[in-house]
């Protein structure tokens, strides 16, 4: 075990013991059962915090790192390490778990402590995934983060949720299934350096980076579609996007804020870690193409979402079009639009997980979707139309909200090197304003037409504290940028100058290394495995 204890095994597994925990109660005492979730989920996100106090400022490398022997043969390793790009995504989901708990409160009435077991699960195989550093690690919680989503939707969805749930499992299985033959493939090279073979995602890179694995460009780029075809589904991208307004509208509210929050950021963070650092060459002749597919997305998305009936379809439609941009500034192989994906991904889960429960509380109410069975709500509901519109403002990137700050550091960085692309994906913005706010006026604004909405209940006081929490975090995140940004740019250029060793270093934290000290300490993770593969 490496220097750093166990925070990191206690952040993966501290929520299975809770599931455990809410095992051992009664099915029907569904009050104890509550709190203990609450409880457990509360409690994993003050550990999360412990992070940021943990993991230096500018700090380049995996930090916490802990290795331990897990199978002989192959060999596969626990390996676990946390840096400036992971550790924001596990605060994430850390906290939009208790927010999933909350928001479930009065909304799930059967099978309450299966419910809870399968979200705590859930925050298991996903902060697994930002955590894990080897790659048969990192897809077993791949995988094991699949079954309580589809259980979620499967069984505590609406109308369609089997087909949803269903769907759902088909497309991410048949991404996996190409990112395991890329696993395996990059093993079986390993083998010819190290007897035996690894799984070790530093060393691996490492022996890529030496030339030690020699990849023919035809070779590569098969290995890139592999692992990017899986990352890509789970985004999702356009055109492998058609799980997701099924998954969203027949989700619970708390499955919906999970896989909008957290789970679509999966896609991401494995293009990010994988696909650029193991296959630079390929990610540069495939940038064009990709970000092709993310600004189609972008304006796809938002046209689409324009012109829906259905509310919560709409804001599941404007995920592909802000995820969009999220692929669009990691492929435009710059600082500052790395930075702005990565600090999008965290602003997409706040403000669109804020939408999914606002729209999860006007369907406690009426139970329908349609944006036409509503109108002149303000009237009857003016907390919650205020919250609505706070959340609107801040998805469609209202400057000192959150939203801003992520598509203003994306555009800005593939303008400085691809204008072309900017000036496309900016019709984004437009668009978004577009879609948000027609649909805010036809639900809030206007004449009363249907007489049940007269009577509409407003907030109640835990609703309350649910949307303050998330407008405050949605604040503080627009105007403290810079504590999530200095915490991001060295892993953000670490992973730059893998792709593109010879540019510059563009953007830095206050205090940040130079490339060369940078370019060291990342390959600090590196040199410990090789001593531990020597150690065989």
């Amino acid at each position: 075990m490496l220097a750093g204890g166990h925070l990191l095994t206690v952040l993966i597994f501290f929520p299975a013991v809770g599931a455990l925990a809410l095992l051992l109660l009664r099915a029907d005492d569904h009050k104890y059962i509550r709190y203990l979730a609450l409880t457990v989920s509360i409690t994993e996100f003050v550990l999360s915090l412990f992070l940021l106090w943990k993991v230096p400022v500018s700090a380049a490398g995996y930090q916490l790192e802990e290795f331990a022997k897990w199978i002989n043969q192959p060999p596969i390793n626990y390996h676990l390490g946390v840096d400036g790009i992971s550790l924001f995504l596990v605060i994430l989901t850390s906290f939009l778990t208790p927010i999933s708990v909350l928001a479930s409160w009065k909304s799930i009435e059967h099978r309450v402590k299966e419910f809870f077991v399968m979200l705590l699960m859930l925050e298991v195989g996903v902060v697994g995934v930002f955590l894990s550093l080897d790659l048969f690690l990192f897809f077993l919680f791949w995988e094991v983060m699949l079954i309580p989503m589809a259980l979620l939707i499967g069984i505590w969805g609406h109308e369609r949720r089997i087909y949803a749930a269903v769907k759902f499992i088909l497309y991410t299985m048949a991404g996996s299934i190409f990112m395991l033959v890329g696993i395996i493939w990059l093993y079986n090279a390993s083998g010819s350096v190290v007897p035996g073979g690894t799984f070790d995602l530093p060393a691996i890179q490492a022996m890529l980076q030496r030339g030690d694995i020699s990849l023919a460009p035809q070779t590569e780029m098969l290995l890139f579609l592999a692992f990017f075809v899986a990352f890509a589904i789970k985004v999702p991208l356009f055109p492998l996007h058609t799980w997701l307004p099924d998954a969203h509208v027949e989700a619970p509210t708390a499955g919906s804020v999970m896989l909008a929050g957290v789970l679509l950021k999966m896609g991401t963070y494995g293009m990010i870690r994988f696909c650029l650092p193991l296959f630079p060459e390929a990610s540069r002749r495939a940038a064009p193409w990709v970000a092709l597919l993310a600004i189609i997305g972008i304006i796809y998305g938002a046209l689409v979402a324009m012109v829906q009936p259905n509310l919560k379809k709409l804001v599941a439609y404007s995920s592909v079009s802000h995820l969009g941009f999220v692929v669009l500034g990691i492929f435009a192989f710059h600082n500052i639009s790395m930075q702005g994906a990565v600090y999008q991904m965290l602003a997409h889960g706040i403000s669109t997980g804020a939408l999914f429960l606002l729209v999860g509380m006007l369907y406690d109410r009426r139970h329908t979707f349609e944006i036409s069975e509503y109108g002149g709500l303000a009237t009857p509901m003016p907390k919650l139309a205020t919250f609505f519109l706070f959340a609107a403002l801040s998805s469609l990137g209202l400057p000192i909200l959150n939203g801003f700050v992520g598509e203003y550091l994306i555009l800005l960085g593939t303008y400085q090197r691809h204008w072309q692309w900017a000036t496309w994906a900016a019709l984004g913005v437009i668009l978004s304003a577009c879609y948000l706010l027609w649909s805010y006026q036809r639900v809030f604004f206007g004449e009363i037409t249907k007489e049940k909405n007269r009577t509409l209940p407003d907030v109640s006081a835990r609703e309350r504290w649910i949307l303050a929490t998330m407008a405050v975090v949605t604040l503080w995140m627009g105007i403290g940028s810079a504590f999530i940004t200095r915490r991001t740019a060295t892993a953000a250029q670490t992973v730059i100058d893998q792709v593109e060793p010879q540019r510059p270093y563009e953007a830095a934290a206050p205090g940040a290394t130079s490339p060369r000290s940078a370019a060291t300490a990342s390959s600090t993770s590196k040199a410990r495995a090789a001593e531990r593969l020597g150690a065989r």
